[in-house]
């Protein structure tokens, strides 16, 4: 048996920034949040569906001093399935509104070829992010002929 990811947790710097971020232009419905210590320092949110199943899906961690590092071991990105080209687009069109930076222009392709497909992007601290559908990037521009667009951004 295979273990299944239960939750992601991420450490931000500013945990209302990135709790703004992830609620209000990504669309996770906050599950609980709190501290922890005296002064309080280290706050955290639960992030869920907005579907209310009530799982989290996404934990933020308000205890990291400067950004997202790509050159350290660890995460290299997070990839949030939608289930059309359609649903990423739109995410696109908020995440443009809000001012996020893009690794790529439009929608791309997985790979040269691929039916999947997204937009890939940063959150406030520098996190990776992808936002991809399993169809309807057929004929999408793919940045690499010979790797993974998700791989090397």
């Amino acid at each position: 048996m295979t273990p299944r990811t239960g939750h992601v947790g991420l450490n931000v710097t500013d945990l209302d920034r990135s709790l703004a971020f992830y609620r209000d232009v990504l669309g996770f419905a906050l599950l609980s949040e709190g501290k922890d210590g005296e002064d309080g320092e280290r706050r955290y949110a639960f992030l869920g569906s907005s579907d209310g199943d009530g799982r989290p899906a996404l934990t933020l961690w308000q205890q990291a001093w400067g950004p997202y590092g790509e050159d350290r071991a660890g995460l290299h990105h997070l990839a949030l399935e939608v289930d059309s080209i359609d649903q990423v687009r739109t995410y696109e069109t908020a995440l443009r509104d809000h001012g996020v930076t893009f690794a790529h222009e439009g929608v791309v392709a997985h790979r040269e070829g691929s039916a999947s497909g997204g937009i890939f992007f940063h959150d406030p601290d520098g996190t990776r992010l992808e936002i991809y559908a399993p169809t309807g990037a057929e004929g999408a521009p793919a940045p690499s002929e010979s790797a993974p667009t998700c791989g090397f951004f």
